[in-house]
């Protein structure tokens, strides 16, 4: 598969997992606090380059490949560089439309733990201030009720490329990887 396909499957797997989040919000009533963005702020969250390659390709057509590339080398141990504080509004994403597959998943998610349960994967605002809805969706999950499981949808990533899905790294560093991907691919086109 050629680059442009591997990006539009991933984004196409982006979209199915959009709505299905869109629809567990809906029946569960748990969303993010207005400006939160805390989960984003963990030094230690991974990706796969994969994920990031929608990104990736975007920053080339639009001419900044390679100002974040240089950027992202200076700044790889920081916290993700997509993250904007300062940004007003809902959340602190600066490139929401473009955010890897653990920034959809994070909060309106399961996992499946070592008694095959589904476990909601939110944060401990979620938690704490929603309660009632939190108990609630867990209770749905537990009784099958439908919700994105995260091992499914990366699995979906893994048929896409299983090697640009394989290795997790520091979320700048997949970012990193996913540019060189994309500039490599196109440096010989």
């Amino acid at each position: 598969m050629e680059l442009p396909e591997i990006v539009a499957e991933v984004e196409k797997v982006f979209d199915a997992l959009d709505g299905h989040i869109a629809q567990f919000q809906a029946s569960t009533t748990l969303h993010c606090k207005m400006g939160c963005g805390r989960c984003c702020f963990k030094p230690d969250i991974e990706a796969t380059a994969l994920e990031f390659l929608p990104f990736a390709a975007f920053l080339y057509q639009e001419g900044k490949a390679m100002a974040w590339l240089e950027r992202l080398e200076k700044n790889e141990q920081e916290i993700c560089l997509i993250l904007n504080p300062t940004q007003a509004g809902a959340g602190l994403c600066s490139e929401y439309k473009h955010r890897g597959m653990i920034c959809r998943l994070f909060g309106y998610s399961a996992r499946t733990n070592k008694y095959d349960q589904r476990e909601l994967v939110t944060c401990e605002i979620i938690k704490t201030e929603q309660s009632e809805s939190y108990r609630s969706a867990q209770a749905k999950i537990t009784s099958g009720g439908s919700v994105p499981v995260m091992n499914q949808y990366y699995m979906q990533l893994v048929a896409i490329d299983p090697n640009l899905s394989r290795d997790f790294y520091p979320i700048n560093t997949a970012i990193r990887k996913a540019i060189e991907v994309v500039l490599h691919y196109y440096a010989y086109r």
